[in-house]
């Protein structure tokens, strides 16, 4: 008999029973992911899977910063515009096979190839070519990344991006087995991905979990303790909650506000609230009526939505209000802030219904519009609120629409239907240009429609300078450009919340919320 057996029986013999199974890792993961396919993924919960069953050159420590993954090591010219990634010698998919240099780079040109459909393509415009592909005006075999021999991978660059290793940690970057390079989708099922992370697919049950199981080829299996890993779809947060005090989660995908104050008093120790570089917005589809060619209607509903009483009465505190696009504490930033959000909120009030009443919306002819979320008590919350803010000071008539994760991101990728809808942001690396970035023209999450050529060429410019002051003058200015111009909302940046039982050891907070299972560890928890 095994001692865990041993102990499981005495267990039950003293009236005491495992708070979890020993060894299985159970994480609350928010939606169903929309595709385990890291190049068209797009969700958190589709990442946090991706980040175990795959593995980056790169991965990113608590603070942001890249740190060797695949690659052991990476050299850069002395002119930043070429690098070299060395990877290990031992590195294997999870059947079994070599993987090369050459596998990275055919899967960097998947990935800008438009026929794949990432919407993360836009990453990697940095190197040579890649706008260039991801226009079609050139062919994918264009994009410059080679393998110099079997562990060197070469990637040359339009301009010195310092950033560029942090980069590689994101899945749009990760190798897929070159059986998987042409294929629809197929390649995500159980008993079909191949994949080179710590954890291979084991099981996917839709709109329930999906498990992986502990790879034995990864590179360093002998160091990941944890055996099994079962992501569970947690959409409701209430009972995702439910499910912890239950036992039944180890991790929650995140906290209700509402239960903060009672889990501060009585799990204090399993809370766990940090820094996160993060946007919650509303983006506003700005081709189709109302709010094509009307910057003075969204500037109006930007003015009359009070932040303040959203993060103290809606989140409880867990949140900041945001009156920028770019995270404060973002590397390289200065808080950028429109003229008005300095004002009292009266003011505001007044100037945002005199733009309301010269754009001719009245008591009489109200603006209607809708708010469209996808499932989940916070978004509905949040929604309820600002429509009522928009009704009590400018008459604006909201209807709100709550749809499945996955109807919804296809809506607002359409913007047939979308007006005004809830979207987030989180930082892919730590830099101004990974918020800004989302809003240029040529980005795939761009849901807005908002196209801007003074904005597309100030960050085009940015991302060729080497001098870091005039290059954050022009990021700057491109920010201002999207305060003026009002393509999306910004309503509060993020703090990431948790709950992680006692029996999770190695779990430690982290600037981007990324945390790898194969650092966790599993210690014996009875209660």
């Amino acid at each position: 008999m095994r001692w865990s057996t041993r102990l499981w029986v005495c267990g039950l013999l003293t009236g005491a029973v495992w708070a979890g199974q020993p060894d299985v890792l159970r994480i609350g993961n928010g939606p169903e992911p929309e595709t385990l396919d890291p190049h068209r993924a797009e969700g958190v919960s589709a990442g946090n899977i991706l980040r175990d069953l795959y593995e980056g050159l790169t991965a990113l420590a608590p603070d942001g910063r890249p740190i060797p993954a695949a690659a052991r090591a990476w050299e850069v010219s002395e002119d930043g515009r070429v690098y070299r990634f060395r990877l290990r010698g031992d590195l294997r998919w999870s059947n079994g096979e070599a993987l090369t240099a050459e596998d990275f780079a055919a899967s960097l040109r998947r990935s800008v190839t438009p026929a794949t459909g990432s919407a993360y393509a836009q990453i990697l415009a940095p190197i040579r070519n890649a706008r260039a592909i991801i226009d079609g005006r050139l062919a994918p075999d264009a994009l410059a990344v080679r393998a110099e021999d079997p562990l060197t991978l070469r990637i040359e660059l339009e301009a010195p991006a310092p950033y560029l290793p942090g980069l590689f940690s994101h899945p749009v970057t990760f190798p897929v087995h070159r059986t998987h390079r042409q294929a629809s989708g197929r390649f995500t099922q159980p008993g079909e991905l191949i994949s080179n992370g710590a954890y291979r697919l084991d099981e996917w049950v839709v709109n329930a979990h999906v498990g992986l199981v502990r790879n034995p080829y990864y590179h360093d299996a002998a160091n990941v303790a944890i055996e099994r890993v079962r992501y569970l779809v947690t959409e409701d947060v209430h009972s995702e909650l439910k499910r912890y005090r239950a036992g039944e989660l180890d991790v929650t995908y995140e906290v209700p506000p509402s239960a903060v104050k009672s889990l501060r008093r009585d799990r204090a120790g399993e809370l766990r609230i940090a820094p996160y570089l993060g946007l919650y917005f509303y983006g506003l589809n700005v081709t189709r009526a109302p709010f094509a060619q009307k910057p003075e209607v969204r500037r109006a509903l930007s003015m009359v939505i009070d932040r303040e009483l959203i993060v103290d009465k809606v989140l409880y505190g867990l949140g900041m209000p945001a009156y920028g696009w770019v995270v404060p504490g973002t590397a390289g930033s200065v808080e950028q802030r429109p003229e008005w959000a300095n004002w009292p909120y009266a003011r505001r009030v007044a100037e945002a219904q005199r733009l309301y009443r010269a754009a001719g919306y009245s008591d009489v002819r109200p603006l209607e519009t809708e708010i469209r979320y996808n499932t989940h008590d916070g978004h509905r919350r949040v929604a309820t609120v600002v429509a009522a803010m928009w009704k009590q000071t400018l008459g604006v008539r909201t209807r709100l629409v709550n749809e499945e994760f996955k109807v919804f991101l296809h809506h607002r990728r359409l913007r047939r239907d979308t007006q005004v809808y809830r979207a987030a942001w989180m930082a892919d690396f730590n830099d101004p240009l990974s918020f800004l970035g989302i809003l240029h023209t040529a980005h795939g999450k761009n849901d807005t429609g908002w196209r801007n050529a003074r904005y597309d060429d100030l960050l085009d410019q940015a991302a060729l300078l080497t001098d870091t002051t005039v290059r954050a003058q022009k990021l700057r200015q491109a920010e201002r450009i999207v305060l003026d111009e009002v393509p999306a909302i910004p309503l509060y940046f993020y703090v990431s919340k948790h709950l992680v039982s006692p029996r999770v050891q190695g779990w430690t907070d982290h600037l981007l919320d990324y945390h790898y299972s194969k650092d966790l560890r599993l210690v014996p928890s009875i209660e």
